[in-house]
Order: structure tokens, then sequence, then C-alpha cells
């Protein structure tokens, strides 16, 4: 097996697969010197370059160089500038040929029905605060009901303190789930509702309605104060515009009429309890796979990224919208670059421009504040090889595969198209797998090369590692490895074909390590300027 990666036939770099040494090496094209030790995953010039000649990967231009570099250079953040080709709307058709689905086209997974015609892939009641002044009551709540109605997991350092310290007789008692068929009561903290924008408000109310109406929620509870920003009244309308076919029990709670804080949580418990005897009545029944709607995320990149669990996710999403299902692809940011390979993927012109709209105001207002794209990949990033944004974003959006694009959503818009969607949310992780979740992801795909520990509170995550290392030390938080493909033993159509089968295992009702650990990560995104 060659040592080194030529991605794309046009590149005029290399990829190390393993660490380089100084000296003469063997690439598929022949023998190359290096003058220098290149450390596995960092990307090496085929061939020299002239001072500002523009640094070629995934077949588009990702940086420039900085001075006149010869054959074999390491490319760093000193020698190599970020640099995205400008993107222009045209007319072309693109073709796209769908890959082979035969084997999965009469598979279903066991997922709840909503009156709506979405089908989840859990059933959960939620508690959501529609202001911060709520958060305690919230965990107030939180304490009251999870250990009583069975969903308390028993911290596993609870155990480790008991061994520890002989003297206590501790035993945590076993709980049994009272509400066979309701999956658990998420808790929604947040810091907003009151004291920002008003659109900061209706933001939140438009992400709190898309976790309330998701396919994977039965219904909520909904607390507030009464005299902030996000009113119930506000919400209300809202959730009638974005799902006016929704038919799901929603409880609200006032403080302010209640009149005391025992009145108001006991309130909340009461009607709570009254409802979810009749949510526990919704059973888990077959569902077709075009009612997946897959998320696609990524977090703690490395250079491997891009080259296995990117492209095998990105395999993974063509099988799901080759059988009718819907993909979400995320982080408008690692997108830069690449945007030109997303316009000419569009259907239809209006989307192109409506793409191109939201890219360059998110990209103004970035550089408004004094930053901008090129100054999104992290230290993390930096180190295994990601330089510049655009090598960061070519290889993160080879997770939407080859689909021609159906439809483009702004943050909070839910995904009504099959087929794959682009939805703005910022590069930040956290904020970015919310948003998916919001906009009714019932499953999602997050890729890591680093390790990054994080979930959702309703949408199920299964993570990838992109390199072995990663999914034997961290193997506690990564559900499938793609580092087979870096080793030459899998495929990138043999792992996305894996993890296809994982979706179909977890929508209905594996549970993936996230959930394991209970990282139900919830950050809204205010708008502001988050890379």
């Amino acid at each position: 097996m060659s040592p080194t990666l030529k991605i794309h036939p046009s590149d005029n770099v290399l990829v190390a697969l393993g660490d380089l040494a100084r000296g003469h090496i063997q690439t598929s094209d022949g023998e190359l010197y290096l003058p220098k030790t290149v450390p596995q995953k960092h990307k090496f010039l085929e061939a020299s370059l002239p001072k500002s000649e523009e640094v070629i990967m995934y077949g588009v231009p990702v940086g420039t160089v900085n001075e006149d570099l010869p054959a074999g250079t390491l490319l760093t953040i000193e020698n190599t500038s970020h640099y995205a080709e400008p993107a222009t709307l045209k007319d072309a058709l693109y073709q796209w040929e769908a890959p082979e689905v035969d084997k999965w086209q009469d598979k279903t997974f066991m997922g709840y029905h909503r009156a709506d015609g979405r089908v989840g892939t859990a059933n959960y009641w939620l508690f959501i605060p529609l202001v911060f002044c709520e958060n305690r009551n919230l965990k107030c709540i939180e304490e009251a009901l999870v250990k009583h109605l069975g969903y308390y997991r028993n911290n596993q350092y609870e155990a480790y303190v008991a061994e520890q310290l002989k003297t206590l007789a501790f035993e945590p008692p076993k709980q049994e789930r009272v509400f066979e068929n309701i999956d658990g009561i998420r808790f929604l903290y947040h810091d907003g509702g009151c004291g920002g924008t008003r659109q900061d408000a209706e933001t939140l109310l438009r992400l709190l309605a898309g976790y309330v109406h998701h396919p994977n929620v039965a219904g909520a509870t909904v607390l507030s104060l009464g005299c902030q920003h996000a009113q119930i009244d506000w919400f209300k309308e809202i959730q009638s515009e974005l799902y006016p076919q929704s038919e799901k029990p929603i409880i609200y709670v006032e403080q302010q009429q209640m009149l005391s804080e025992e009145k108001t949580i006991k309130a909340a418990i009461d009607q709570t309890l009254n409802v979810l005897p009749e949510v526990n009545r919704i059973e888990r029944k077959p569902a077709g796979l075009d009612k997946l709607i897959v998320g696609l995320e990524c977090g703690g990149s490395d250079g491997f990224s891009g080259i296995s669990a990117n492209p095998s996710v990105g395999r993974a999403s063509d099988l799901i919208i080759a059988l009718g299902g819907t993909t979400i692809l995320s982080e408008f940011p690692e997108l830069n670059g690449v945007e030109q390979d997303i316009i000419d993927r569009c259907t239809t012109p209006e989307l192109a421009k409506k793409f191109l709209r939201i890219q360059q105001a998110y990209e103004w207002a970035a550089k408004a504040v004094g930053s901008g794209f090129d100054m999104n990949p992290s230290p993390g990033n930096i180190k295994d090889g990601l330089i510049t944004d655009a090598i960061k974003s070519a290889g993160a959006a080879q997770k939407g595969g080859r689909a021609p694009v159906s439809d483009i959503l702004d943050y909070t818009e839910p995904a009504r198209n099959a087929g794959l969607n682009l939805l703005c949310t910022p590069g930040n992780d956290v904020e970015s797998t919310t948003g998916l979740a919001g906009s009714g992801a019932n499953c999602i795909l997050f890729t890591t090369g680093l390790g990054t520990p994080t979930g959702n509170p309703v949408a199920p995550v299964i993570k990838i590692s992109s390199n072995s290392r990663l999914y034997e030390t961290m193997h506690d938080i990564i559900d499938i490895n793609t580092g087979t493909v870096i080793t030459g033993e899998s495929s990138i159509q043999e792992v996305g074909d894996a993890i296809l089968e994982m979706i179909i295992e977890v929508a209905s009702g594996k549970e993936t390590k996230a959930m394991q650990l209970e990282q139900n990560d919830f950050i809204p995104w205010k708008r502001g300027v988050s890379l």
C-alpha cells in the first residue's frame, strides 16, 4: 500500500498516510524527495509551485503558497494562505447517478408514527422553559421525575466512591421504567428568552418549536415566567406557522399566574403525569427508510476526516436519498471554498441564490467583527494538517455525498423536502447539532478525528471516528470506526453501507454511546458570529 494518497486526479498535493521521514519516497506516480519529515495526515506538494500559485485538493483550490516552494514541501500555516474560489451562478443541469439500493428497498425500521406523517426514532416527553428564569424550576422537576419514573442511570462514579469509602453501605436502588414506551423525559436548559434582542427571542422560539414538534417527541410541558420577551402566545403563533399539521399535547404553566414556585412546579408535574399514560400507548411500528431524516455533522476533525469518515457518511447519505429519505448537511462556515460545487448541484436557480445569499451574509457578518471563515480551523485542526478553512471545508463537504441539493434551510427552518438539504448553522459542534435536531433530524451522524464527547437530547447521535487509533483509545464515545479505509482493510462503499445498517438499528431503538453516557447537549445559536 502506498504511504501517500492523492485524493483527486487534478490535485497537486499528497496526503501522508503515516509519518514520512526526510528523503526519497515512492508515490503512485513515481519517486519524490522530501526535504523535511512529513507528519501523518499532513499535506505536501507533488510538484513545485511558484509564489501565489493555487494549492489544489479534492479537485478545488484550497489555498495559495506564500513563496516559491519545491516539490515535497510540507504545507504549513506559514507557507500557505487560505483561498476560496469565488462562486458564480450557472444554468447547467446537474447530473447524478444514484447508487444501487435494491438490498435495502424492502427494509424498515421500528419507529413512532406521528399525525403529520413523520416518524420518530424515539419517543420523548420534553420540558422546556421559554426564559432562563425558569431553569431552576426545571431542575427541581427533573430531579423529582427522572428517578421516580425510572429514567435515572446510576453514575458509574457513585459505585467508585462507595468502594473507596468502605464505611458507606451504598447500593443504588434498582429503578424500573414506569412508562415502557416513553424513552425518556428531556429537559432543555438555555440562557435566552429575555434580555437580548427581539430577534434573539424569535429565533429561540422557532428552535424550541422545532423540538416540541420533532418526530422523536410525543409532547411537551412549557414553563413561562410571564413578563419575558418570549411569550406563550408568540410561541403558539410560531408553532402554527411552522407545524400546522402537528397534533401533540402541549402543557403551558406560567409562574406569575400561579403566584408561587411550589404551585408552578406541582402544576407542571401533575398535568404532565396526567398525559403520560396516553403518550405511553404509542408503540413502535414498521416504517420505510424514506422516513429517515439524518443530520450530517463533524467535530474535532483531523487530517483523515475528509478521506475516511466524511466520504463514508457521504456514501450513506446518497443511499438514504436514493431510498427516498432526507439528509441535512450543516455548518455553513465549513462550506467555504466549495460553494461552486454546492451551487452547481442545486435543483433550482432559486435554491442556488438562497444559498449564496445566506452564505455571503454570514461571511460579511464575520468580517464586520474582525473575523472571517479563514479563521475557522481550530488549533486541533491545524495540528492535524487542516491548515486552511478551504482544506477543512472541502473535506467536511464530503459528508453530503454527491446527491443534488433539494433544499436550502436557514437556521430553525424545518426540513420539508426529501433529498439533500443544507442547513445554515455555525461550525460550533453543539450549536450545529442543536440546529439539526431543531430542523427535524431524527438521527444524526457525527464524524470526528480527535474525539468529541457530545450528543443531543432528542435525536440519537452516532459517533464515527476517522482513524483506528481514536476508536481504540476513546471507544467509550465512538460507535463506528472508519480508520479501516485508511489502512486499506475496507472501502468507503463498505463502511458507508455499514453506517446505513447502524442507522436502521438505532432508528429501531438501539442506544448509541452518546445516549448511554447521557450526552444531552443543547446550545441555541443567537445568530451572532460563531464559527
